[in-house]
């Protein structure tokens, strides 16, 4: 890959990450505070930003992976939390100590449990962002989002929703 395409790959992927960061962050808004601003009001909403950050993540990962030609599991396999916890400990230690403690904040505490704890929820976004930006461009270009994106990106927000939804 040249350096003009790795850093449009990496735009596209990075601004895609940040967006779904920002969605969580104006979800999280709905959770409104309680407590003297120990606690979210709403587990709803905290769990759905919690989720919608943790995939942000994932999209980050996965760009990343891919510039560090990191074996696929295959067109028919799901990628698993092994999936990436198993190949970015072959390439980067710092980043698999990241992805486990966003992991268990966000993923398992914030979205599976409910954990309404401000500053709990907090740290995982902070430790999310850490990670996507290990692949923010040196050059940031507009890559423009094709049909197929498009199509994607829709059927992601479906994804979501049912799986919000119904607690999949």
């Amino acid at each position: 890959m040249t350096p003009e395409e790795q850093n449009k790959f990496l735009s596209k992927h990075y601004s895609e990450a940040v967006r779904y960061m920002n969605n969580a962050k104006e979800t999280l808004k709905k959770a409104g505070k309680q407590d003297n601003n120990r606690f979210y009001k709403d587990e709803k909403y905290v769990k759905s930003a919690c989720g919608i950050a943790h995939l942000g993540v994932l999209i980050a990962l996965d760009a990343w992976l891919e510039l560090k030609e990191a074996p696929d599991p295959g067109k028919k396999k799901r990628k698993s939390i092994g999936y990436y916890t198993d190949n970015i400990a072959k390439i980067d230690n710092k980043i698999l100590s990241t992805l486990k403690a966003e992991y268990d904040i966000l993923h398992l505490n914030g979205y599976y449990d409910g954990v309404c704890l401000i500053k709990a929820i907090e740290n995982g976004f902070d430790l999310a962002y850490e990670i996507i930006d290990k692949i923010k461009p040196e050059n940031p270009v507009d890559a423009p989002e094709t049909r197929g994106d498009m199509v994607k990106r829709a059927w992601d927000r479906l994804t979501v929703s049912l799986a919000v939804l119904f607690r999949l």
